[in-house]
């Protein structure tokens, strides 16, 4: 076999120019300049302290890479039929410390321990995370948009400025409109406003300087008969100079007289000279119940031919009546009405679905500003029927008394009407029935208080015998035969 000689190398001669930039200069010798200063020597770290050197220190030659245990007996091999044997087990130095170095796969971090807005998911696919993007960008990113939004509202503003812009007027415009057809079913409240309007008025009184309005029903249109509330009217009976005018749905009107009028019951008549009036239908209290849809007719705060609805929200309900400047001092078992009754409305028509006259609007609970708050009381028609006759008739009514003065009482298990005096040779005086009794029912009427007591009592007709329960000292409740006298 032959030897090959290694060839010799030579340098490639270097041009004058490159000589001229790169070669050393003539009064240096070696590579660098000899009056460089030297470098300063590298301090010499200090050794290590022995515990550091056996606790971190290489093995000791011979063994393996990890040192073994402080006793000095190394440890149990593990083999592939321990519980934690692996096919690389011979890889990796913590199952078996006597296993030589391995290199294995590069680190993999999960998305959130990735440092920089890129991340790489465990596809492998890259993604950009908003919240490590730089201040910078996000600066950037957001002069971007305003930029945009400002050019874009600037383009707008132009050219709303340039365009041509539409007349102001248009001479000759109609604008459509639809025929739905509207069916307005009997029984409905337009329905029964078309009907009974035509048979309330308005009426107005002047005293003087003073004046006052209120509405009626016309009860008897043939004859020009209207009935309305006592406390409308009663400040003009016999008073010099008084005026009393009914207006009608149409627009006319007429002067009124005074029939007759019943403080007790809040229940007048006036009559008018007018003929062809529509008369307004009468219903009957008994058909009325609690819920019935109703409809109040009349002129709330002078405005006339005002129509409200609601239902009566409760029956038999006794209220007291008076009023500022009239006599009227009543009792009367109300129909009670969430449809809304305003001053004005007094002596107007309260009508039921099938526009039957089923009270006379006479009062409102009202907080104290004097509006309607959903709770107006009507009389019942029974009782204005039974009062207007006797009115027409003898221009007077008259009532069953009992003779006695009450007051409501209660002694927490029973309510009644204590008696505070009783009148002598009055009905109750002649029965037996003493001060401080306390009265707890009429016939078959409970008494609860010193209003059910008046109601009770005028449910029936002077001369009637009725039975009153009442309690003595404490004891038990008695009963005593009472014939009523009229009042």
């Amino acid at each position: 076999m032959q030897r090959l000689e290694p060839r010799p190398v030579r340098a490639p001669q270097a041009s004058p120019a490159q000589a001229s930039a790169f070669g050393r200069p003539d009064q240096v010798d070696g590579s660098f300049s000899g009056d460089r200063p030297p470098l300063p020597e590298r301090p010499v770290p200090p050794p290590p302290p022995e515990a550091l050197l056996r606790a971190f220190g290489p093995p000791t030659p011979g063994s393996g890479g990890l040192q073994e245990p402080p006793s000095g007996r190394p440890g149990r091999r593990r083999t592939s039929s321990g519980p934690w044997w692996k096919a690389d087990a011979r890889t990796d130095p913590w199952r078996d410390p006597a296993a030589p170095a391995g290199l294995g796969a590069p680190a993999v971090y999960a998305e959130d321990e990735q440092p920089g807005p890129v991340v790489v998911d465990a596809k492998g696919r890259r993604k950009v995370r908003l919240r490590d993007l730089s201040v910078r960008l996000t600066t950037l990113a957001v002069l971007a948009l305003l930029l945009v939004g400002i050019v874009a509202g600037g383009v707008g503003w132009y050219l709303t400025r340039t365009a041509d812009e539409s007349p102001l007027y248009a001479p000759g415009t109609t604008l459509s409109q639809v025929d739905p057809g509207i069916t307005r079913e009997p029984g409905s409240v337009s329905d029964i406003a078309d009907a009974v309007i035509p048979a309330v008025v308005s009426i107005e009184v002047r005293v003087g300087q003073a004046g006052a309005t209120g509405s009626g029903v016309v009860i008897d249109g043939g004859n020009g008969y209207i009935v309305t509330n006592n406390h409308v009217i009663s400040g003009a009976d016999d008073v010099e100079g008084a005026e009393i005018r009914a207006v009608f749905s149409d627009g006319s009107g007429s002067a009124a007289r005074i029939v007759g009028r019943d403080p007790a019951s809040d229940i007048a008549v006036i009559k008018v000279e007018k003929p062809g009036l529509v008369t307004a239908s009468l219903g009957r209290s008994d058909d009325v119940v609690v819920g019935d849809p109703v409809v109040a007719i009349g002129s709330p705060l002078g405005l006339a031919g005002t129509v409200t609805s609601g239902i009566v929200s409760a029956l038999d309900r006794p209220v007291r009546l008076s009023g500022e400047g009239t006599d009227t001092n009543a009792v009367i078992s109300a129909v009670q009405t969430d449809a809304p009754i305003n001053p004005g409305n007094s002596g107007g028509a309260l009508v039921d679905a099938s526009g039957a006259l089923v009270g006379i609007n006479t009062a409102i609970a009202s907080t104290g500003a004097g509006g309607s708050i959903g709770l107006g009381f009507a009389i019942p028609i029974d009782t204005v029927k039974r009062i207007t006759e006797q009115l027409i008739s003898t221009g007077s009514a008259v009532h069953a008394a009992l003779g006695v003065n009450a007051r409501s009482v209660t002694d927490g298990a029973r309510d009644g009407a204590l008696v505070l005096n009783v009148e002598p040779g009055s009905a109750a005086a002649r029965a037996g029935i003493r001060e401080e009794d306390i009265i707890i029912a009429v016939g078959d009427t409970p008494v609860g208080s010193s209003e059910e007591l008046v109601v009770a009592v005028d449910a029936y007709a002077p001369g009637e015998e009725v039975t009153v329960e009442f309690v003595r000292g404490g004891g038990d409740s008695q009963t005593v035969q009472a014939t009523l006298d009229p009042a």
